[in-house]
């Protein structure tokens, strides 16, 4: 597109020709197109425009602006999210955002005539009165609880003025406020061309800030008793430097730090695009009256931006607000890191440091704060980080003051380290709704896993970090990633292990499953494994001790299957290289704790509480009266065929038979269940018992026929039976007649009677509802049961008169009666 403020050339004033249509016609297109990446660039190289105007003080800049900010009033989604009650998207909030401090660097032109500024403002105000022009997001347009200004520093926020009207985005530009604003000066006199004014502006602002932070030094020194006595204050900033629309931290850092860059022309064709080089900055003086300062404008630079993100401040309202404070703080750190810190650099930085630390409630990082306000984990990150090679004792002091978080912190519990907090990360029914919470619990956790590398192997520095994570850290996911840190930085592949530095992560761990021991979480399973293999990994009597404790640490379940089952297991005994007496210990923690658990949770830690205790005679005795005691109780069949399997299988078969046998009486089925899955048991109940001999068959068999109404099942059991005579499970003193069992004697006839009885209640219940295509495989059925009929004597006799039953009651269905004729006779 054709550039719509093509100049003059260059002997002509600078008055360029502004196409106004053209202007117009590419912010409504821009503007159509939803903020795409594409559209929301085009609209920011044309706010550059405006920048690059009002620097070489053209008067169009003002007029070019104007434009825009008519297309913008006339977009047509502002009256759609108004009518929808949906917020405005993140990128159209930024393209506002900056239009509102455009207009502020315009009112602020300081070769600006009176009546001009006039007509701008009116023009404003009239935006400002739609009902369409959004609304700043983050203002502070309700009563805040708690917050009165009582510091001079906001005279002009009397707690009577808190309840302001709808604040829009132009009403800064029309009223302007305390810091923010004259910031925005600064920001002005450098958009308009007044390099060394903005930067005799940026000193005086602060010196006044530096000020006022002496004053309230003063006040709160006064205070103070009263202050920490009651722990909370109610004085805090209700606007933030960080995060502000107007960014006035980021704009004193620019100017200062500009002043001090080093012009190094060779600089950008030497440095290779790929990898961009860090900007070079020089100590440049300070140019002041008085002789003896030695004060350089990079100092400055720090220090306004350690005084900017150190400032207790509310977290404002809204989403995009609380996003843009950590965005803003993100940025202002990103730029520090970009300091070489040398001594005049590091002197400033702890000065600062302790002034924060000592600061009442001006200090985000002071001794008592307000519960709304905005955290200073990632602030207290980079100042740990920075301090630590040249003051650790200053460093940890801060980062162990920033890690409380205080809108989490119920006042009952936050001094009260000693039970475990089972508080939840959700913070409802406060206010201001805090949308990013998860971000900042992340932030908290990285400064403490921060703090726990660099203390490796310094005990009571540990100590103290545990002691400021079991306090402040409430989300049991966090202390698990804390704890998985830990437990890595102290093992390292490479060298040796750092006992301090695990046994912390332990701890961690177990807090972990104490917090978690009630509550469901997904990953419970894994954190238990973890857990096991952290206190292997500090020894055998980590081991012992969770084992002794389980009950306050796990589940029962959890406590056999895994955490014993781990413990007495090959691996465990071969990494910890363990002697007779340690494995001995190990196993009978592990035996102990097996039958409490068995005792607590019979139905899903008997049979690991069997497998446990093998080894032990009198524990395997008491493990096994466990399992015969519950069984009467809430054990199900598949529960207790298991068990008896188990008993099989380790070559006690008459337990095995115990066990079944009360399985058997547990379990029904009905007569078309012939796919049910506790066939298979019951066909190995019936093998054993027949294997064991016949008195057991005959102890069976009844249970069998109460239990079992499905005729194939039972035709199933009683061919088994006849085909190889009983007792032959080789049970010393027992031996096998040899001789096949009988299906007209007891206890087979029973067995034998059930499943003719079977055979025919199935058939009749098949015949109300059948129809013609399941004919055939009735005919089938009719074969099977034909089969058993026939196994007695009088066997034939009693089919026949049960076809002729059939042929009676059903010669309604002709067709099948047919079928059944040809087949059947």
């Amino acid at each position: 597109a054709p550039d719509p403020t093509a100049g003059a050339s260059i002997d002509d004033e600078n008055c360029w020709h502004l196409d106004e249509e053209q202007v117009k016609e590419q912010v409504k297109l821009f503007l159509s197109q939803g903020g795409y990446y594409g559209s929301g660039k085009q609209l920011n190289s044309m706010f550059a425009k405006v920048r690059e105007m009002l620097r070489m003080r053209d008067s169009n800049g003002a007029r070019m602006l104007t434009l825009i900010t008519e297309q913008f009033m006339a977009d047509p989604r502002l009256t759609l999210w108004r009518q929808q009650g949906t917020s405005m998207t993140d990128k159209c909030r930024q393209l506002w955002d900056e239009l509102g401090a455009l207009w502020v660097c315009i009112i602020l032109n300081p070769h600006c005539k009176l009546e001009e500024k006039s007509c701008w403002l009116q023009q404003l105000q009239k935006w400002s009165d739609l009902d369409v022009c959004p609304l700043e997001d983050g203002n502070y347009g309700h009563e805040l609880p708690n917050i009165t200004n009582a510091l001079p520093q906001n005279g002009n926020h009397s707690p009577d003025s808190l309840s302001r009207p709808r604040r829009t985005v132009f009403t800064r530009a029309i009223e302007g406020q305390h810091v923010p604003t004259a910031c925005a000066r600064v920001d002005a006199l450098r958009s308009h061309g007044y390099p060394k004014e903005a930067l005799r502006l940026t000193v005086a602002i602060i010196n006044t800030l530096r000020l006022q932070q002496q004053r309230q030094l003063e006040i709160y020194k006064h205070q103070k008793k009263e202050l920490l006595q009651r722990g909370t204050t109610t004085i805090t900033n209700l606007e933030g430097w960080v995060g502000h629309p107007l960014d006035p931290i980021g704009c004193l850092f620019l100017t200062l730090t500009e002043a001090c860059r080093l012009n190094d022309d060779g600089y950008m064709e030497v440095s290779d695009m790929s990898e961009s080089r860090l900007p070079v900055y020089q100590h440049v003086p300070v140019a002041t009256d008085c002789a003896n300062s030695s004060e350089s404008y990079l100092s400055l630079a720090l220090e306004v931006a350690l005084m900017g993100m150190g400032q207790q401040r509310v977290m404002p309202e809204g989403l995009y607000a609380q996003d843009k404070v950590c965005r803003n703080e993100e940025q202002l750190l990103s730029q520090l890191q970009e300091l070489q810190l040398d001594d005049e650099l590091v002197q400033t930085l702890r000065k600062q440091c302790i002034l924060l630390l000592e600061g009442g409630p001006f200090s985000g990082l002071g001794e008592v704060i307000h519960r709304e306000s905005v955290p200073m984990h990632t602030f207290a990150k980079y100042l740990f980080s920075a301090l630590l090679p040249h003051d650790p004792d200053l460093s940890y002091k801060l980062a162990l003051r920033a890690m409380r978080l205080p809108v989490l912190e119920n006042s009952a519990s936050a001094g009260d380290t000693s039970h475990p907090h089972h508080m939840v990360s959700v913070v409802p029914s406060r206010y201001p709704r805090w949308f990013t919470l998860g971000h900042l619990e992340s932030q908290q956790c990285e400064l403490a896993s921060t703090m726990l590398t660099a203390a490796k192997g310094d005990t009571l520095r540990l100590r103290t970090i545990l002691e400021a994570i079991q306090k402040h850290i409430h989300s049991s996911s966090l202390i698990f990633k804390l704890a998985q840190d830990a437990f890595k930085i102290a093992t390292p592949t490479d060298s040796g292990t750092d006992s301090t530095l695990l046994n912390v992560a332990l701890e961690l761990g177990l807090q972990v499953m104490r917090m978690t021991l009630s509550t469901l979480n997904w990953r419970r399973r894994e954190m238990v494994r973890w857990l096991v293999t952290c206190a292997t990994e500090v020894g055998v009597r980590a081991l012992v001790s969770i084992l002794q404790s389980w009950y306050t640490l796990f589940t029962p379940t959890e406590a056999t299957s895994i955490v014993a089952a781990t413990a007495v297991s090959h691996t465990t005994i071969l990494r910890l290289s363990l002697d007779y007496p340690q494995r001995e210990e190990l196993a009978s923690c592990a035996r102990t704790l097996a039958l409490q658990c068995a005792m607590k949770d019979p139905q899903s830690c008997a049979l690991s509480a069997l497998t446990l205790c093998e080894k032990d005679h009198i524990a395997f005795e008491a493990a096994y009266q466990i399992a015969i005691d519950a069984a009467a109780g809430g054990m199900t069949h598949s529960q207790l065929f298991t068990i008896a399997r188990y008993m099989e299988l380790r070559g006690y078969p008459l337990r095995a038979f115990k066990l079944a046998s009360l399985a058997m009486s547990h379990l029904n089925l009905a007569y078309n269940q012939d796919t049910h899955p506790a066939i298979n048991d019951v066909l190995w109940a019936c093998a054993l018992s027949h294997s064991l001999g016949k008195n057991e068959l005959a102890a069976l068999i009844p249970l069998v026929v109460k239990s079992v109404h499905c005729a194939t099942v039972l035709s199933d059991i009683l061919r088994r039976c006849t085909v190889t005579a009983p007792g032959l499970a080789g049970i010393p003193g027992r031996r096998s007649s040899g001789k096949l069992m009988s299906t007209d004697k007891a206890p087979l006839r029973q067995l034998l009677d059930a499943t003719i009885n079977a055979y025919i209640n199935t058939t009749h219940s098949r015949l109300t509802h059948i129809s013609p295509r399941h004919y055939g495989e009735f005919i089938e059925f009719l074969s099977k049961a034909r089969e058993t009929f026939l196994l007695p004597q009088d066997g034939h006799l009693q089919f026949a008169q049960f076809i002729d039953n059939l042929k009676q009651i059903y010669k309604g269905k002709k067709k099948l009666m047919l079928l059944v004729r040809e087949r059947f006779g």
